[in-house]
């Protein structure tokens, strides 16, 4: 199984905004255990196109903060699970969520969708 978390390479921690991070951390998981991690770029995609571009790279779950609806309908139509809400290390939060102690907060969105702001 391949897990992705949006993530911030400055702060090691889960990039809050799905749409406008420019990194990810992936991992490998087998038998239950993380057996690799990479951080990649964005692939200069935004938005809804790291949709796709994530399914392309297999990834089957996403660990994320804040994603607005086209987000989340993108995600949804590229198969991809969302656990959202989520802060602080990847690392740990991949764990928590392997051990079945992550806490998803569906209702974590973005609510300013078609606005041009910097977060």
């Amino acid at each position: 199984m391949i897990i992705a978390a949006t993530y911030d390479s400055l702060s090691n921690s889960i990039f809050q905004h799905f749409g406008k991070t420019q990194s990810f951390k992936i991992y490998q998981i087998e038998d239950g255990k993380i057996v690799s991690s990479k951080v990649i770029g964005n692939g200069g995609f935004g938005h809804h196109d790291l949709a796709t571009y994530l399914r392309d790279l297999n990834v089957e779950i996403l660990i994320l903060g804040n994603r607005g609806q086209g987000a989340i309908d993108a995600l949804n139509n590229a198969g991809i699970r969302q656990l959202a809400g989520i802060t602080g290390n990847p690392d740990a939060a991949v764990e928590a969520f392997l051990a079945g102690t992550l806490k998803d907060n569906p209702d974590a969105k973005c609510n300013h969708h078609g606005e041009h702001h910097q977060h």
